[in-house]
């Protein structure tokens, strides 16, 4: 059995965390492939490692002073070495070989990022007393900047031999050598192309959560965590609001069919949240019909009115159209015999609505127009839906005794996602009321 553990930002915050990393890691063989984040907070107000590097790139770049912020990672480096007595990391010469890069112009703006984690790669390798492998060694690009995974696979290779190995996530390598970066928590991805690449049975992420939750907790707090969920229902509820980790990590662990098993470094003993394939989630892990719920504010609703609507060839595409010609993708399109409704994002169509509802009354000719904003989108997500006669009457049951008025109703057709507009001054509310029909 091998598997692969990431660890987050928080995870690696100083030396204390460092120690329970270590303590995680060996408590376990199978953790052979350890990927590592830059530190993170260690408490609130406190910069990121990685929000740092970017801040002296950016002086730096104008040919500003930068030595305050790259001072607070220096102190934050050493420190973590002293604590954990690490005199053969060799914090201090690194730092200066990065000083000295941003000084000269040398270092792009991707490079300067991919220090923290490859400076924490180091200290954990020194403190596990393993060999530390530079992602820039494994981690290929293509030319167009996306990932090259049958170069990687042949670069990663090599690591099956290795008894356990510290990688820094977040960055890979051009092929003309230079330094890419992944977006943002993109040790997630780094980690996830690691354990497809060594054919790992289980990609643990380690973060500060005893696993994803049912619902927001600012919302919900008596919220549970999730026991188990698919990857497409992980995907669902992310794209709705729900912060679980980076989307482009699931894809690598989903085609190979590897778990992902998200667990917490402060309460390793806690269950955590398995993201499995679903046919694994139904025999051995889902215990109840709903995934989870998730929402976002911030979208308004173009509703438009024509006689016999249903026989009118290409309304619908001439709509679409007009939404391409400005750049702008829909949320959800319900429709009736006389109606279509269009939901957009408020983000998308900002500047742009005098314009849309111009076009629309020219180009289509409906009857009537109306325009509502201030609207919130609420998805109950879950496979076991499917199977389960009254699901909706439950929902609305729920939502009508909170008080609640639905504006708009939209099911996947696998019915495995219902998502219900409601006015956004209701959205908690609704939310509190969906969780508990469901979850409670």
């Amino acid at each position: 059995m091998i598997k692969t553990a990431k660890f987050g930002g928080s995870s690696l915050s100083d030396a204390g965390q460092f120690q329970k990393v270590a303590a995680i890691v060996r408590g376990d063989p199978a953790r052979r492939f350890v990927v590592v984040s830059a530190p993170g907070k260690r408490f609130s107000g406190d910069d990121k490692i990685t929000d740092l590097l970017y801040r002296c790139a950016a002086l730096a770049g104008r040919r500003e002073d930068f030595s305050a912020p790259f001072g607070q990672i220096r102190d934050r480096y050493l420190s973590i070495e002293r604590d954990l007595g690490l005199e053969q990391a060799h914090m201090g010469p690194a730092l200066d070989e990065i000083e000295a890069a941003l000084r000269t112009g040398r270092a792009s703006r991707d490079f300067v990022a991919s220090r923290g984690e490859y400076l924490c790669a180091r200290l954990m390798g020194a403190y596990l007393g393993a060999p530390m492998v530079d992602a820039a060694q494994l981690i290929r690009f293509k030319e167009d900047g996306t990932l090259d995974m049958e170069r990687t696979a042949c670069y990663c290779a090599p690591l099956k031999d290795l008894p356990l190995a510290v990688i820094p996530g977040f960055y890979g390598t051009m092929p003309d050598g230079s330094i890419r970066t992944f977006s943002r928590g993109g040790s997630d991805i780094t980690g996830a192309i690691i354990a497809r690449a060594v054919g790992a049975s289980e990609y643990e992420n380690w973060t500060d959560v005893d696993g994803f939750m049912m619902a927001d907790p600012r919302i919900v707090p008596e919220a549970r965590v999730m026991h188990a969920v698919s990857y497409t229902e992980l995907r669902e509820l992310s794209y709705m609001g729900a912060s679980v980790l980076h989307e482009e990590s699931i894809f690598p662990v989903r085609e190979a069919r590897i778990p992902i098993h998200v667990r917490n470094t402060n309460h390793p003993e806690a269950g955590g949240t398995w993201i499995v394939n679903e046919g694994t989630l139904m025999k051995e892990h889902r215990h109840g019909l709903v995934a989870g719920i998730s929402g976002r504010k911030g979208f308004t609703m173009i509703t438009l009115t024509k006689e016999n609507l249903h026989k009118q060839v290409g309304f619908g595409y001439g709509l679409l159209k007009i939404l391409d010609r400005h750049d702008i993708s829909f949320e959800s399109m319900p429709c009736g015999i006389d109606n279509l409704t269009v939901v957009l994002n408020d983000a998308d169509i900002k500047g742009k609505m005098d314009q849309l509802y111009h076009e629309i009354r020219t180009e289509l000719k409906p009857d009537t127009v109306e325009i509502a904003s201030s609207i919130a989108l609420i998805a109950t997500v879950g496979h076991g839906m499917a199977r389960t006669l009254g699901v909706a009457a439950r929902l609305f049951t729920a939502l009508s005794e909170a008080g609640v008025s639905s504006r708009i109703i939209d099911q996947s057709p696998k019915e495995m996602n219902l998502i219900v507009g409601v006015d956004q001054r209701d959205f908690e509310t609704a939310v509190r009321a969906i969780y508990r029909a469901f979850c409670q």
